[in-house]
């Protein structure tokens, strides 16, 4: 499997790049009050509107700050967002061999861990980044501050 390796504070963590649409610097993005805090706020990338999620902030309540921070643009049914985590590091094809499903009652908070691949020197947590927006609580606000941004849009420009 293709993976996007990412690190957020020393943990490595794996997205299938079937899911990435593409990784950019982190640009202009507007904040949006009243909406969770793990939301940065909403960015335009390639012309597309798309809410921007701090990874550091999901997984250990603290903002992301590294200066080689990164947006990983991930498309999932729900909705495509921006991922920023502490940097992008690299894509690597990880064998099946070497992944381990998690079925663990600790990851009960964070459903969102599908596997574990273990390589030679480092341990990789594969994210599903479906699961992650369906779990995230108060992302059906953030979806629908979005569409109702669409419509706006689209309004303004009939």
């Amino acid at each position: 499997m293709k993976s996007i390796i990412f690190r957020c504070e020393k943990e490595e963590y794996g997205i299938s790049i079937d899911q990435v649409v593409s990784i950019e610097k982190i640009g202009k993005i507007t904040p949006i009050p009243h909406l969770p805090n793990y939301l940065v706020g909403f960015t335009r990338i390639r012309g597309e509107l798309v809410p921007v999620l701090d990874f550091n902030i999901i997984l250990y309540n603290k903002p992301t700050t590294d200066p080689l921070a990164r947006i990983v643009v991930l498309n999932t049914d729900i909705v495509n967002f921006g991922l920023v985590v502490s940097e992008a590091k690299e894509i690597i094809d990880i064998r099946e061999d070497d992944i381990q499903q998690v079925g663990l009652v600790n990851y009960f908070q964070t459903k969102y861990f599908t596997a574990v691949a273990n390589l030679e020197d480092r341990m990789i947590t594969i994210v599903n980044p479906k699961v992650l927006v369906n779990s995230l609580e108060g992302i059906r606000e953030i979806i629908d501050y979005l569409h109702q941004l669409l419509a706006e849009e689209k309004e303004s420009n009939a």
